[in-house]
């Protein structure tokens, strides 16, 4: 059976991001990812906080090299793995428009700034002093406080330069758009085969709407979700070669006005798993039998606390199979 994650993006007050972890654990979910999204509640001290009200789920972040240095990342989980007993594992992304924009940093050279932070962190939680330097950042005979850690990295990304570094060296990769999955599988299966590895396991990330609210509610962020996509992942969405010039002229304006008269409510479907329950159902089964998926998360991002707690709460039973 495929395993079970929630994603939290913090759009809501501190003690509800700790309360939709608590309750996520309680409903026998496998992973909370919560999401660092720069201007809400911190994701560290959220996570410091679950992982003493939590006993058993793995405990992660969904963060990026560019809003803190990776020594500072590799501190901060190295802490949130002591206080939850080992239970931490990093998502890496190239950070996204919605975080970056807003404190005036430019997306320059994503895959080698996720490559020196993954590089910079592992290095730090051998234990042992570091100097070393790579083309985004540095180490200078630093040493890391807790000691050696244990922490699985997994890569998230829509690019194949990051799909590409995912094969060859991540623990996992998380896969974010539903009709790009199998392209976006070959890409890092191909690099993991050339560095004589096996490849990472794989997680799939996305709402699941068994409701027409849920998928309607995705519509606020597509336009962003399409700006930060390259061709391939545009072109798997159904859009054609006009479609992404505007999209890549929004990218570069930073004006998701600009994309939203593409946001169909084909496109909204094509994206998202959608439906009925038990229509979402026989998709997750669908798409975790012919990708070979070893979990499937599900964001929770409202602002309102019965909401989060009524979509993970719904959404388990799809994604274990209990409603078929």
């Amino acid at each position: 059976m495929v395993a079970a994650g929630v994603h939290i993006v913090p759009l809501m007050p501190t003690d509800d991001v700790i309360a939709v972890a608590v309750e996520a654990e309680r409903l026998g979910y496998d992973y909370c990812m919560v999401a660092d999204e720069g201007f809400h509640p911190d994701v560290y001290a959220c996570l410091g906080v679950i992982a003493r009200e939590t006993e058993r789920i793995t405990l992660g972040v969904m963060t990026n090299g560019y809003t803190r240095h990776p020594a500072v990342t590799a501190t901060a989980l190295a802490t949130v793995n002591d206080l939850s007993g080992g239970r931490v594992v990093v998502t890496m992304l190239a950070g996204g428009s919605m975080v970056l924009h807003p404190m005036g940093i430019e997306r320059r050279r994503p895959y080698r700034v996720v490559a020196d932070t993954v590089e910079a962190m592992r290095r730090l939680w051998s234990g042992d002093e570091v100097s070393w330097r790579g083309e985004t950042c540095s180490l200078d005979r630093a040493r890391l406080g807790p000691g050696p850690q244990t922490i699985p990295v997994w890569i998230a990304s829509r690019g194949p330069k990051l799909l590409g570094l995912a094969g060859r060296s991540a623990d996992g990769v998380v896969f974010t758009v539903k009709p790009d999955l199998g392209a976006a599988i070959e890409l890092v299966d191909d690099a993991a085969g050339a560095a004589g590895r096996r490849p990472p396991a794989r997680m799939y990330l996305g709402r699941i709407c068994y409701t027409p609210e849920l998928l309607e509610g995705q519509r606020r962020t597509l336009s962003f979700v399409l700006m930060d996509s390259p061709r391939r992942v545009l072109h798997s969405l159904g859009l054609d070669d006009h479609d992404a010039d505007i999209v890549e002229a929004a990218s570069r304006a930073n004006d998701p006005e600009l994309v939203d008269p593409l946001v169909s409510d084909e496109l909204l479907r094509r994206y998202q798993v959608a439906g009925t329950p038990e229509e979402c159902a026989v998709e997750v089964a669908t798409l975790a039998r012919q990708h070979g998926l070893d979990a499937v998360l599900i964001d929770a991002l409202s602002a309102d606390l019965d909401e989060n707690m009524a979509v993970i709460g719904d959404s388990l039973p799809i994604i274990t199979g209990s409603r078929q």
